[in-house]
């Protein structure tokens, strides 16, 4: 599905992203490392995974030994990139870094699907299924050309391999993350909660004449 790495011709204007040669698979760490090295992309990639948005967990150093393990990829306009209940293409997280996706889910007794958000340069979309391979939760389309580098779950693997404790490291971070936004809906529901019961009382409440 996605084919090459970081290289270090992405600096040449105009040239498509991963433009040197495609780095196997069976590279060591350090041969990995030499090939991003140089990459102007590559490091903005690093520099993204450890920003606000992401990963802040991992250092710069670590961000850039994933980093070579990813894979840039263009994504053109209007294209669905996760799709909604997808158990197949689970396989894969997408870092943006230029462009925005917008995250849209279909809703019980709705025909259209509603937007959730949109997410711009720095984002992490695709995260959890990456770790658990379940079915997608919600569909992820290009609303701007984008372009972003690629964690597939093969190369997690790899990483695993070469270097256990930055992968243990992205996954813990991946579990924080992924704690923070459960913990948000809990929130939420919870006030949803609170208003439903306020709600049926107001209905309840004796109406005086």
């Amino acid at each position: 599905m996605f084919g090459k790495l970081f290289g270090r011709n992405d600096r040449q204007p105009g040239a498509p992203d991963g433009a040197g040669p495609a780095a196997a698979p069976s590279m060591t760490q350090a041969e990995r490392l030499r090939s991003v090295a140089g990459s102007s992309s590559a490091e903005r990639a690093a520099e993204m995974l450890i920003g606000p948005a992401a990963l802040m967990q991992l250092s710069l150093d670590e961000a850039r030994i994933i980093v070579s393990h990813m894979q840039p990829h263009r994504i053109a306009r209007g294209t669905t990139v996760i799709r909604e209940g997808d158990v197949d293409k689970t396989d894969f997280m997408l870092l943006i870094l230029d462009g925005e996706v917008t995250i849209e889910t279909i809703v019980v007794s709705r025909s259209e699907p509603i937007t959730l958000t949109v997410l711009g340069p720095g984002r992490l979309i695709g995260e959890m299924g990456l770790l658990d391979g379940e079915a997608r939760s919600a569909s992820c389309t290009a609303s701007t050309d984008v372009r972003g580098a690629i964690l597939t779950r093969e190369a997690l693997g790899r990483l695993l391999d070469d270097d256990p404790r930055t992968a243990a490291k992205l996954m813990m971070a991946i579990a924080q993350r992924t704690a923070v936004r459960l913990r948000e809906c809990t929130d939420k529901l919870k006030m949803y909660t609170q208003l439903t019961q306020a709600m049926q009382q107001e209905i309840n409440r004796p109406t005086v004449l």
